[in-house]
């Protein structure tokens, strides 16, 4: 049976694209899922791909992944940095998670230095673009098969 990742996406990652596209590039989250469906299938994984603005809404995704996946993707975007609630979700479902970023979060503004997902994360994949999804899928694929 497929292996379950549930890919979540946090706020503002709905613009990509179009915003800042000088610090984020120029793929949409559409191309970016796109991407991620294509690797998922080759790994044979089985995804769910999504994006929230809201907090709450990206912690009862995460609740409810223990019914419903068995690894987590998250680039929780600014909410990696004051969410202690995401924390708490990830760290309550105690599912594989790989946090990614597509910047290099530790070279940017001094606020964005820490992240509470990292912690709880089994790695973190920042600076490498929409490739940092692909890694970490192929790493979740990895681990899930041990």
């Amino acid at each position: 049976m497929a292996k379950r990742i549930l890919v979540l996406n946090g706020p503002n990652l709905n613009l990509l694209g179009t915003r800042e596209p000088g610090t984020y590039g120029s793929q949409t989250l559409a191309d970016i899922e796109k991407l991620c469906k294509e690797d998922a299938n080759s790994l044979g994984l089985k995804l769910d791909f999504r994006q929230s603005n809201h907090e709450g809404e990206l912690v009862s995704w995460i609740q409810d992944a223990r019914k419903t996946a068995d690894g987590i993707v998250i680039n929780p975007a600014a909410y990696s940095h004051t969410s202690v609630a995401i924390h708490d979700a990830l760290r309550a479902v105690g599912l594989p998670t790989i946090e990614v970023h597509l910047t290099n979060i530790h070279t940017r503004e001094p606020f964005r230095h820490h992240s509470y997902v990292s912690s709880v994360a089994l790695g973190v994949i920042c600076g490498l673009g929409a490739a940092g999804y692909r890694y970490a899928l192929a790493a979740l694929a990895e681990k899930l098969s041990d």
